[in-house]
């Protein structure tokens, strides 16, 4: 099923959909908004469309012509609490939010495959569920969709699950994936040192928790280095700390707070164990007390081989081999399509959307106030997706499955 150039029919109706989104982010689980803008997107299509109790989310169901299994299609629609610094004619209208990670195009290209399938309907081969999704950047909008039922939408649970993120560090319209673990898992630590305060002129009579603050964040990075295997790599980062309000006062309490990533369920379980016998090591000798606190956040994204290899597959056929790519290495950020893929096997990818016009070494990368994202690659997206679910679908229909799916790359 062709459907490249379907998609580039519609795709100044999708640029559109996503510049009027960009004018108008919203943060976190509650976006009303958004979801109005998703929901008047998908009025005029033959789908069962519900909407979340617990956060904005809209689930949408297109049943097919043909018997078959069900495929999920995920675009998230949250932005980030950043002020947008671009100047672009459509940036954000809303003081302190942009869509720093190209989320607002992941929504149009959700939308537009939804359009591209929607017309095929009678030769689709089982159903799609279309999975729009608040608060990936935070507290995570993921989860509270499992819970309300988001893979049992269509029936049995999909047979694989697809989604795309944009880069605006890498070059335009190329797609990038890699078979087994794509992304890292996340998890937040924070210690709170416990001493009692005095005069900063007789340190003697209090117990200073500002060294043993200063040291815990030290030797956590050399923990890193000297514990763990460079093969099996962690990254832990001391983005915060905090602790005292004038020179002449040494405080009472020191805080910090670190972000944990890793790669493997080993090593995550071995860092959290580890950051709190470092910290808490370190407080005995200098006779402090301390607390630890772990948030456990998103886990790794580990890509099932088998969905990989067929996304790359189709990548290639709908594209060109030229615009398929395998990363060598994960990426050291992290996502929670990884809970989806956790329970389906899929495939997560990376489209490239740096502006032509700007050096993908040097563009302002996702997240950045200056972050730049080409809506050229949305119909491409569309159309990617598309044939990824139709083309999965077909598999099962024509019995050439062949156990795909069955390997889930851990």
């Amino acid at each position: 099923m062709k459907f490249r150039k379907s998609a580039e029919t519609i795709s100044p109706e999708l640029v559109d959909l996503r510049r009027r989104l960009h004018r108008r982010p919203e943060v976190g689980l509650h976006l009303p908004e958004t979801q109005a803008t998703v929901l008047a997107e998908l009025a005029d299509l033959p789908l069962e469309v519900t909407t979340g109790r617990a956060l904005s989310s809209v689930v949408a169901v297109l049943r097919g012509g043909r018997p078959g299994p069900a495929v999920l299609l995920r675009g998230d629609m949250d932005a980030l609490p950043v002020t947008e610094q671009t100047g672009l004619p459509y940036a954000s209208t809303v003081p302190g939010a942009m869509h720093a990670c190209g989320h607002d195009l992941h929504t149009a290209i959700v939308v537009g495959a939804a359009r591209l399938l929607s017309a095929v309907r009678d030769e689709l081969p089982g159903d799609v569920i279309f999975m729009f999704q608040p608060a990936e950047e935070g507290p995570g909008g993921a989860e509270p969709m499992l819970a309300e039922g988001v893979l049992s939408a269509a029936g049995d649970p999909p047979v694989a699950a697809y989604c795309l993120h944009v880069s605006a560090v890498f070059p335009r319209g190329m797609i990038f994936g890699r078979r087994g673990v794509f992304g890292a898992a996340h998890d937040t630590c924070k210690v709170r040192v416990l001493g009692s305060g005095g005069h900063g002129s007789t340190p003697f009579r209090t117990r200073d928790p500002i060294p043993a603050a200063c040291e815990m964040v030290l030797a956590l990075q050399t923990m890193v280095t000297r514990g763990f295997d460079v093969f099996d790599p962690v990254v832990l980062t001391v983005g915060q700390f905090h602790a005292g309000t004038v020179d002449n006062v040494i405080p009472s309490t020191a805080e910090f707070s670190a972000s944990l990533r890793s790669f493997s369920t080993p090593a995550r379980e071995k860092l959290v164990r580890r950051t709190a016998e470092v910290v808490r090591g370190i407080a005995t000798a200098h006779g402090l007390d301390v607390e630890v606190d772990f948030e456990r956040g998103y886990p790794a994204v580990v890509n099932d081989v088998a969905e990989a290899e067929f996304a790359a597959a189709t990548a290639a056929e709908v594209f060109g081999q030229q615009r398929y790519q395998w990363l060598v290495n994960p990426k050291t950020g992290s996502e929670d399509m990884s809970f989806v893929l956790e329970k389906v096997p899929g495939a997560y990818l990376n489209l490239g959307a740096c502006p032509p016009e700007l050096d993908p070494a040097t563009a302002p990368s996702n997240h950045s106030a200056d972050a730049l994202f080409d809506d050229a690659v949305v119909a491409d997206g569309s159309a990617l997706l598309a044939s990824l679910a139709f083309g999965r679908l077909a598999l099962v229909s024509d019995g050439s499955d062949g156990g795909q799916g069955g390997d889930q790359g851990r």
